[in-house]
């Protein structure tokens, strides 16, 4: 079987048989793979840690039929061990795998900024400089933009005037003027509009220096916009609380 190298971020894992895994992996550049870790549930096995979930791995795989086949991991970075030891760090970081999971559709098609993103990401999460909410929110925007979801905070979606603007609308892109507002748009504080472009950019001094239920409010929002545009909501954004 041909044999090819790359790098991975562990997204998830489930039982194959008595002693093996298939590992759903976010490569850097093959997109999303899944592939077959035989031997992983034994004690004796030699992958030990290296692929859990959040563990940023140097891989070599052999091609398969339907899936491929792990052959060698080393560990880059185990992200898991230090999102492990904080609740909110942890499910956080698990909203970020399921994401990058359902934003990256087809297999094998390279995916390199959601693959340098989600890196990026559980770096930030793992070294706690900044809040665990903020890093997410952060992350689901951007995410979402890479996808080809970018939300506009500053200028109207329909018409395209600068803002600023008072209501927020996930459906429709971003904010909205007085004259395009559409039904059911959400009306923010305009400090929460400024907060959601500064996740947005990742201008952190902005973030930092926003009132919590400013903070609150934003959250809110980029659930409601990450939902929309999933189509159906994340089982793991249940654990986060908003």
């Amino acid at each position: 079987m041909p044999l090819y190298r790359d790098e991975a971020v562990v997204l998830r894992t489930h039982k194959l048989g008595e002693a093996d895994r298939i590992i759903t992996l976010l490569t850097r550049q093959h997109g999303r793979v899944r592939a077959v870790a035989k031997g992983v549930r034994r004690t004796t096995s030699r992958w030990g840690s290296r692929l859990e979930p959040f563990t940023h791995v140097d891989l070599q795989l052999a091609e398969g039929r339907s899936l491929d086949v792990i052959t060698q991991a080393e560990t880059l970075d185990p992200f898991h061990s230090r999102l492990g030891l904080d609740y909110d760090r942890y499910t956080a970081g698990t909203v970020m795998l399921e994401t990058a999971e359902r934003l990256v559709t087809e297999e094998k098609e390279p995916s390199v900024q959601q693959f340098l993103l989600l890196v990026g990401g559980l770096r930030a999460m793992a070294g706690g400089e900044h809040p665990a909410k903020q890093v997410l929110d952060s992350y689901l925007l951007r995410s979402l933009s890479v996808a080809g979801y970018a939300p506009s905070f500053d200028h109207c979606v329909q018409c395209g005037v600068e803002g600023p603007h008072r209501f927020f609308n996930p459906s429709a892109g971003g904010v909205l003027c007085v004259q395009d507002r559409l039904p059911g748009s959400a009306t923010p504080a305009p400090e929460t509009v400024l907060v959601l472009g500064a996740l947005l950019v990742g201008d952190w001094p902005a973030v930092h220096a926003a009132d919590p239920r400013h903070l609150r409010e934003a959250s809110s929002l980029v659930s409601a916009y990450l939902a929309w545009h999933l189509e159906r909501g994340l089982r793991s954004l249940a654990y986060v609380e908003r």
